[in-house]
């Protein structure tokens, strides 16, 4: 049998970095003044910007790109693999990246499939976004769409 614990390893991080065990991050990088909360996984090649918020239970999965001032709310989960063969790839030359952009606010039990999110961002609790957002505002669904332009 295999035992498994969680850890956290080869991460590197800014000043006030506050993580709530148990967490699994490995070979990431993250901003100062971050916070993540238990029982969230981020994995290797994940970078996440100054001052952004991870809360419970979230999946963040290799080639994903948090920028700065970002919430992202309990349970959110982002997916690198589109499944293009039908089956899950252990190929990483298979997988897609997702950036997220500066002031983005992703609500609890949202899934992110890969994608680009410009700055200043909502998306609404349980929402599935699936194609790149390009226009600040609110977004909320399955799939996600543009429910409030970005007032100036």
């Amino acid at each position: 049998m295999k035992e498994y614990h969680a850890k956290i390893i080869d991460v590197r991080h800014g000043d006030n970095f506050t993580v709530v065990q148990p967490v699994n991050i490995y070979s990431c990088i993250f901003g100062d003044d971050c916070f993540v909360g238990p029982f969230t996984e981020v994995q290797k090649n994940v970078t996440v910007g100054h001052r952004t918020r991870i809360q419970s239970h979230c999946f963040l999965c290799e080639l994903v790109a948090v920028g700065d001032d970002c919430f992202i709310g309990h349970g959110v989960m982002f997916i690198n693999d589109l499944l293009k063969t039908g089956a899950p790839s252990y190929d990483p030359q298979d997988w897609k990246k997702t950036t997220i952009g500066n002031k983005v606010s992703i609500g609890s039990n949202s899934t992110i499939l890969p994608v680009d999110i410009c700055d200043e961002v909502v998306i609404g609790a349980g929402s599935v976004v699936v194609k790149d957002i390009t226009v600040p505002g609110t977004y909320a669904g399955n799939p996600a769409k543009l429910i409030r332009k970005k007032e100036n």
